[in-house]
């Protein structure tokens, strides 16, 4: 029983991050009246990206200033089902965020779209490879939607964040120097691509002289002041190098705060509170309609807030816990193979390349933004053939300087001591003489890695933490090493003094202790069928028709690219279902 009950509302949103946000504008934007609950603080530039106190590396980047608190709820790892999982106590190996904005606030402004056949991974290697080209074990699924449904809304995500980029192929007339693997697009990017740092100059020249295909990054590190069609207003990055961890004191890194939020506080319908973590979505007696949910006020408080429809909007995995916590759909067995929530959870690959140079390179590697650099695309997705290779999936590579930190950004090369004096040196000489690119790529989905809640860990409020069972396989060991092998090229061309590589070796551990990436996908999959996704392809919960889900949660399958873009995109694709079909005559959009 609650200590509170609230007065009922049209809409009430789990999270508000990028995903929450949206969902937001576009609901009261349909006459609806909204809540949305995030767990932690309220968040804006200022006071979290006032200058000069937000380029504090010690604060943001080293103690977590923006991100997720480990001491009220965490996560438990193992490696399979044999094994004890073990909390995530410390940031280490991803950064998940809190408080207004998510993750949308301190992300580092990499702005992608999605391949095509990625949304129809299974369907496409099936077509081109034959069906027993995909492992064994290996779970991936289309989503259910195609690129050029999606496309308006990429379109309009790229200008509500105002995303700098060149485009190759508008309507498809080929416009500029873009990317030439990309797909077709409607429109140009809403602001010209930023300008080339001189180490992603010196990487673009290298791919080019190998015979690769470098492209500008797109970016939503703005290039130019922009307003954005909601009347908010950014203002130009200025390399200052504080994206990726930080709140950008400039106004030129979108985040929900930037280009959203602003426009929000003028929506009457709307209201949004903080330090409330919700404890579970509540079902009717049926368990085939949500009430709205229960939530933990920051005074202690266990507070009803009832409504007619439910999005959670939480970071990635975390609708996973909350579908499991509310007994929505069934969870996923790994030994069976039934169930769907808790399934096809993904990461991604990482590997990264580094040239050093005599001293009097000057690659001033401080000078950076989140975004911003250079990328090439010729082993990403199916861009090349994968019939020899004997692999699923692959890898972006780009030189993407983010701007070197004095704490986390020293970089030596092979075999220079660890400590001392020669350590000094080391890092005296090449601290301003080194050129690093990244292998970026995918991660499938695989039977044995998924999501469910942990028997023993509990978080602050008595509730079980969600554990992850996850571990490195083959095939995507062999997709990085392969593209990192293929890619030293690149480097070689630059005439350094030596180069490094730090890979995937096959029988490696996934270890959480070193940062790699933010970016896991899955836990509540979308897809075609009820038996295998927990949405359907308007994001809708199969099993509680009033229940939508969003964010990178909902992706079947592993991509190459980031997934802020997608799950973005997503979002709006859902919302237009919403607004346009189901406020009509609420129901399942999609027959199970």
């Amino acid at each position: 029983m609650a200590d509170k009950k609230m007065k009922p509302v049209d809409v009430v949103i789990v999270g508000f991050g990028w995903t929450g946000a949206i969902m937001a504008k576009e609901l009261t934007e349909a006459g609806l009246s909204v809540v949305a609950l995030e767990r932690g603080s309220y968040r804006d530039t200022y006071p979290d990206g006032a200058y000069p106190k937000t380029i504090d590396e010690l604060a943001y980047l080293q103690r977590w200033k923006l991100f997720q608190d480990m001491s009220k709820s965490s996560f438990t790892f193992r490696h399979d089902t044999k094994s004890d999982a073990v909390p995530y106590r410390q940031i280490g190996a991803f950064k998940p965020g809190e408080g207004v904005g998510g993750a949308g606030l301190h992300w580092s402004g990499q702005h992608w779209r999605v391949f095509p056949e990625e949304l129809r991974l299974r369907s496409h290697y099936t077509e081109k490879y034959g069906a027993k080209f995909i492992p064994d074990g290996m779970t991936i699924q289309d989503f259910g939607v195609t690129y050029e449904e999606l496309e308006p809304h990429f379109d309009f995500v790229e200008k509500m964040m105002g995303t700098s980029g060149v485009a190759y192929k508008v309507n498809g007339q080929v416009v500029g120097d873009g990317n030439v693997f990309e797909a077709n697009r409607s429109d140009h990017f809403p602001t010209p691509p930023q300008k080339v740092p001189y180490t992603a100059h010196l990487f673009m020249q290298a791919a080019k002289e190998v015979g690769y295909h470098p492209f500008r990054e797109p970016s939503a590190n703005v290039s130019q002041p922009y307003t954005n069609q909601y009347g908010c207003q950014m203002g130009p990055c200025n390399f200052c190098g504080y994206c990726s961890g930080y709140a950008c004191y400039n106004y030129s890194k979108a985040s929900p705060n930037v280009n959203i939020m602003p426009a929000l506080r003028r929506e009457k319908t709307f209201e949004l509170r903080t330090g409330a973590n919700v404890l579970r979505i509540n079902l009717d007696s049926s368990k085939r309609i949500a009430t709205g949910v229960t939530y933990a006020s920051i005074d202690g408080d266990t507070v009803e807030q009832p409504a007619s429809i439910v999005i959670a909007a939480t970071f990635a995995y975390n609708n996973a816990r909350l579908f499991l916590l509310s007994g929505i759909g069934k969870p996923y067995d790994p030994q069976t193979g039934e169930g769907a929530v808790g399934k096809n959870v993904a990461y991604q690959t990482m590997a990264t390349v580094k040239a050093f140079f005599a001293p009097g390179k000057n690659t001033n590697n401080f000078i950076g933004a989140g975004g911003t650099g250079v990328a090439m695309d010729d082993f990403n997705a199916d861009n090349f053939d994968h019939a020899p290779l004997g692999f699923v999936g692959g890898s972006p590579v780009w030189c993407n300087p983010a701007g070197v930190k004095p704490i986390s950004g020293v970089a030596t090369p092979t075999g220079s001591p660890k400590w001392g004096a020669g350590w000094k040196k080391a890092v005296k000489d090449y601290a301003n003489n080194f050129v690093s690119f990244d292998v970026h790529g995918s991660n499938m989905v695989y039977r044995d890695n998924y999501l469910d809640l942990d028997p023993v860990y509990k978080d602050a409020y008595g509730q079980p933490l969600l554990r992850f069972t996850f571990d490195w396989k083959d095939n995507d060991i062999k997709m990085s090493r392969f593209v990192t092998d293929k890619v030293m090229s690149v480097a070689k061309a630059m005439n350094p003094q030596s180069t490094s590589a730090s890979v995937l070796n096959f029988g490696d551990h996934f270890d959480l202790r070193p940062y790699q990436t933010t970016h896991w996908a899955g836990g509540v999959p979308m897809g075609t069928d009820p038996k295998t996704s927990v949405l359907n392809r308007y994001l809708q919960s199969w099993d509680v028709h009033n229940v939508f889900a969003v964010g990178s949660g909902v992706f079947p399958v592993g991509i190459g690219y980031n997934p802020t873009g997608l799950a973005t995109a997503l979002t709006y694709w859902s919302a237009k279902a919403i607004r346009e079909q189901y406020l009509k005559n609420p129901r399942p959009l999609v027959d199970a």
